[in-house]
């Protein structure tokens, strides 16, 4: 078997292995899906964003999931990559409620037509994620 077989093989299965362990652990869990959120906004990809979001999901206590898709299009037609940068993050599950967890974050996100970012902005955001049917789900936002 070439290196390159081996090594993908070897990742793949890895990351089932690593799955499932998140799985078992809520806490791993939901720190996967914070990364899971990071690497498919650098992805552009809104659908799987979206997917993510909590039916019930807001922002900033006024803003819903129609405005997370708008404002994700917006984004990505006007920057060819968009980075965000986890400066700082820490997680933890709800002491009162096991189906919640929370994220803070201390982000800068960057958007760029070539290599060079062209615009950047540094945020402290708060993420409540609600476990339902086993997967967490963002289902508020805030940001600063």
């Amino acid at each position: 078997m070439p290196a390159r077989q081996f090594a993908l093989s070897f990742l793949l299965l890895f990351s089932l292995l690593a799955g499932c362990g998140a799985h078992d652990d809520p806490q791993a869990a939901l720190e996967a899906a914070v990364q899971r959120l990071q690497d498919n906004l650098e992805a552009k990809d809104s659908g799987a964003v979206l997917e993510q979001l909590h039916p019930q999901f807001s922002a900033q206590q006024e803003l819903d999931r129609d405005w997370a898709r708008r404002t994700m299009t917006l984004l990505f037609l006007r920057h060819k990559q968009v980075r965000v940068l986890a400066l700082s993050q820490s997680s933890h599950l709800d002491a009162t409620y096991a189906e919640k967890g929370h994220s803070e974050v201390q982000v800068a996100l960057t958007g760029a037509e070539g290599l060079i970012p062209d615009s950047a902005r540094h945020y402290g955001v708060r993420l409540e994620w609600w476990l339902e049917d086993g997967k967490w789900k963002l289902a508020r936002l805030n940001w600063e």
